[in-house]
């Protein structure tokens, strides 16, 4: 319900400024697959999750021994020993539990040890979005890869390949949001590969195949 109250909201203030002021839209998601650093973090998180991940399994293993252990032995415990032994069973259970969310949980390790590799990345997204729209004089400029929904998006309103080259991120080819790299761009319309529905990913009309063109400005 927030999300579409969000959406709705959006669209009215869109709707309210569009005859006055200049909107523009990027894909973050797209930009930041472009940046070397990004695969990078991308990379070493990938180590500290397989790094953790074993430290957990290994406590799963000592629960699960201790289980074992009192199961094989149970006949020959008093009351007062199974009590004990169960109570170390459960103790063992709930460190692990806690471990386990102290590091994947909400605002976890790993969602802050995430935040500090890329907070220098997002800075430096920033600042080239924040330049290219006091260049090109948007007022309002919006990141499709977040929560808004956008049905439709007019190629012409795309900043996304102003920010790539404020970056230094120019490639040969004009980059082409979406999941393929500029490279994996097939140039004939009639033989464009189908889009995927499970994904739901948004399908912007090809211009026609007339070979790379930068496009001018707003």
């Amino acid at each position: 319900m927030k999300k579409f109250l969000f959406i709705f909201l959006t669209g009215l203030l869109l709707a309210s400024v569009s005859q006055a002021q200049k909107i523009g839209y990027i894909d973050s998601n797209f930009i930041l697959s472009k940046i070397p650093d990004y695969n990078k973090v991308q990379q070493e998180m990938d180590k500290y999750a397989e790094a953790w991940q074993k430290e957990i399994e290994q406590q799963q293993q000592q629960v699960d021994q201790l289980k074992q252990d009192y199961k094989a032995e149970e006949v020959l415990l008093t009351e007062e020993m199974k009590r004990k032994r169960q109570a170390e069973i459960a103790k063992k259970e709930t460190e692990m539990r806690d471990y386990q969310r102290k590091v994947f949980g909400y605002e976890g390790m790993m969602f802050r040890r995430r935040q500090e590799l890329m907070r220098p990345i997002q800075d430096k997204v920033f600042e080239a979005v924040e330049k290219v729209s006091k260049a090109k004089r948007v007022d309002f400029m919006i990141d499709k890869s977040g929560e808004l929904l956008l049905i439709y998006t007019n190629p012409v309103h795309d900043y996304t390949e102003y920010v790539l080259e404020e970056l230094g991120l120019v490639s040969d080819r004009q980059n082409t949001t979406g999941s393929q790299p500029a490279s994996g761009i097939v140039d004939d319309p009639n033989n464009l590969p189908e889009i995927d529905v499970g994904e739901q990913q948004e399908a912007t009309p090809a211009p026609p195949a007339k070979g790379t063109k930068k496009k001018s400005n707003n």
